[in-house]
């Protein structure tokens, strides 16, 4: 995953306002909903006024310093889902740098209100391009998202066995159907090794040992019915030659002593009517 660079943050204390290169503070007297948001307005105004150049992305990285915080707490709500909090923390703040770049003070909507989803969403690409070990479709990948949810919310002691999917569908006013999908996709967020134990398996048994292996007879049973039909359709001498030679296991010569024919003619009449029902039977399966 590519790196993004995550500022480091300066007087993180309690009761002191954090500063960022620029200008960019945040003071428990202009607090936002969170405490990790700062008051940036009169920095985004400033950066709109101000043409591509050094002075520019020195105020562009003022206010990315001083909304990590942020980023990073919103990144902490992703964890324990299979992918480090250093990458979320990275993905999080990749996340930031393209709200501060899309923001647009003048449309009147406060910066966090546009950061935090294009945030969050940035996030949840993340789980969805990169961390799915089999290609799920979108809509099947939020119903796993929200049977989780409500697996998490009726289960209430670590021990708890995953609440039926009547009552999931019950809690989140979701079809019976939808339940079953999206727990079905609970299994499929990563693959299973051929090596791994199976339930239940007292004795290593492995879910490689289930695999079954090449079968001969398989294909010849295969390759008897498709020319089956192909014999019948054969001159009566052809059709002859070859029961005795494939079915009855007779050599060449005792079916040329038989027919009253010289060995090298039943050869000939074998290899050529041979080629031609193969012919026939792979013409038909192209």
């Amino acid at each position: 995953m590519p790196s993004v660079r995550t500022p480091l943050r300066q007087g993180a204390s309690r009761g002191r306002h954090t500063e960022c290169p620029g200008g960019a503070r945040r003071t428990p007297q202009n607090k936002h909903p969170h405490d990790d948001a700062p008051d940036t307005g009169a920095d985004f105004r400033r950066l709109m006024a101000l043409p591509d150049g050094p002075e520019r992305n020195a105020l562009r990285q003022s206010i990315v310093c001083a909304w990590i915080p942020m980023a990073e707490r919103l990144a902490r709500q992703f964890r324990n889902r299979g992918e480090t909090t250093e990458d979320l923390t990275q993905v999080a703040a990749l996340g930031l740098v393209k709200a501060v770049d899309r923001y647009d003070p003048d449309r009147g909507c406060a910066f966090e209100s546009f950061a935090v989803p294009t945030i969050v969403g940035e996030v949840k690409r993340h789980f969805r391009d990169h961390m799915w070990g089999l290609h799920v479709p979108r809509r099947v990948q939020e119903l796993r998202n929200r049977v989780r949810a409500a697996t998490i919310e009726l289960t209430h002691a670590p021990d708890d066995h995953r609440p039926p999917a009547r009552d999931i569908a019950r809690h989140t006013g979701m079809t019976l159907e939808e339940v079953l999908i999206g727990m079905e996709a609970l299994e499929s967020y990563s693959t299973l090794s051929l090596d791994a134990e199976l339930p239940g398996a007292d004795d290593g048994y492995a879910l490689v040992d289930t695999l079954g292996g090449p079968e001969p007879g398989f294909d010849l049973v295969v390759d008897r019915e498709a020319i089956r039909p192909k014999l019948r359709m054969l001159p009566e001498r052809e059709r002859q030659i070859l029961y005795l030679r494939f079915f009855c296991d007779m050599t060449q010569s005792r079916i040329a002593d038989r027919l009253g024919i010289s060995q090298m003619h039943v050869s000939r009449l074998i290899n050529r009517t041979c080629t031609r029902l193969c012919d026939q039977v792979a013409g038909r399966a192209a």
